[in-house]
């Protein structure tokens, strides 16, 4: 698949490096501090579907307007599987945004990772289903009164980063990297010759070292 070739020519690159070559296309902030994972070795690569947190409020809560609701008009209709379900804090990146039971619907639909700017709940269930996991921690308590969903397909903050519906998002354990998708292919373009200029740096240096012992 397409998805999986470009996930493959971003593990390889790794994200210091195309967070470089972000920089040189764009001024904006586009880099996400290192999060948690409950399976660190496996990056998350693929296409944001959002949720946006707020802080609860019981009277604004609908009946039938719970995670499922949101969970599927995110993914929208006829959407590959290949995407990362994005959702932001609420304002409480410390609590629980779901956890193994609420997230096994990102299993079955396929998704390529989940990525979550607060806690989940859950690591060793998330770790043995088939996307990548990242977040802010684990948590051990129940978050729905403290955040809830409040919309769907909407720019949302995720440390400090804008993350548009259908962007690009990649993220291994150093950190993570928001690209927009009209400039996915010149960002890895400038990161593979980032990656071969610093490749061309490092065996000079080696040759320094070398000539030195000589």
């Amino acid at each position: 698949m397409k998805n999986n070739t470009l996930a493959t020519r971003a593990a390889r690159l790794g994200c210091a490096t195309l967070v470089d070559a972000m920089g040189r296309v764009y001024g904006h902030r586009a880099h996400i501090p290192a999060m948690s994972s409950p399976d660190p070795l496996r990056p998350l690569f693929g296409r944001a579907a959002t949720i946006s947190f707020l802080p609860y409020r019981e009277d604004l809560t609908e009946a039938g307007r719970d995670f499922r609701h949101y969970f599927y008009g995110a993914l929208g209709e006829g959407l590959p599987a290949e995407h990362v379900l994005v959702l932001s804090s609420g304002g409480y990146s410390d609590v629980s945004h779901g956890g193994g039971t609420k997230l096994a619907r990102a299993d079955s639909a396929g998704l390529a990772g989940v990525l979550a700017d607060g806690r989940l709940r859950d690591f060793t269930q998330l770790r043995d289903y088939g996307f990548a996991t990242w977040c802010t921690g684990e948590a051990v308590r129940w978050g729905g009164d403290t955040v809830m969903p409040h919309a769907f397909g909407v720019a949302v903050e995720v440390s400090g980063v804008c993350v548009n519906p259908g962007d690009y998002v990649y993220m291994d354990s150093s950190g993570g990297v928001v690209i927009p998708p009209a400039s996915l292919h010149q960002v890895f373009a400038i990161a593979e010759d980032i990656s071969a200029d610093e490749a061309a740096a490092a065996r000079d240096i080696r040759a320094e070292s070398t000539q030195r012992d000589s």
